[in-house]
């Protein structure tokens, strides 16, 4: 079961990647609806733009998930695998991608992000649902907020 959104900015993808690959989690992921906020990155092996590093997102309902970056093709593309999900998706999950790609468009750039989660046996369906109708909308809030954020930095108006 996987989500995609997509926000256009004015900046250019090197610009917009390294903004994703610096960001705080703990300010952009909040609380929605089942899902628990990121409140804090622990155990983070080097910067978030070299493969195989990894962190601990700590999460508001006391559960945690791992991240490891495992693609990297700056300023185009970054990709992360989750693991050892804890409470409601621990249940429900095995593991999940993240991808983020950024394409050159002629107002500056195209950012998309999917998510795709690896549902137990059995519990596809419910993943399914969850996906459909809190994560999607989620990411939606997430993307915006960032691509919001990104416009304001001094260095959004490079298209270089």
């Amino acid at each position: 079961m996987a989500a995609t959104v997509r926000e256009s900015v004015t900046c250019s993808p090197l610009v917009a990647w390294a903004f994703q690959a610096g960001l705080d989690p703990a300010d952009y992921y909040p609380s929605y609806g089942p899902l628990p906020a990121v409140v804090g990155v622990r155990d983070q092996t080097g910067d978030w733009r070299t493969p195989g590093h990894e962190r601990t997102l700590a999460l508001s309902d006391g559960g945690h998930v791992i991240e490891q970056l495992t693609d990297v093709a700056s300023p185009t593309f970054f990709a992360y695998d989750l693991r050892d999900f804890q409470k409601l998706f621990g249940a429900l999950v095995e593991g999940a991608r993240a991808e983020w790609e950024f394409v050159r468009t002629t107002e500056g750039t195209s950012i998309r992000w999917t998510y795709a989660f690896q549902a137990r046996p059995g519990r596809r369906w419910l993943v399914a649902v969850i996906v459909r109708t809190a994560w999607a909308p989620y990411m939606r809030r997430v993307l915006a907020r960032i691509a919001s954020d990104l416009a304001a930095t001094p260095d959004a108006s490079r298209r270089s």
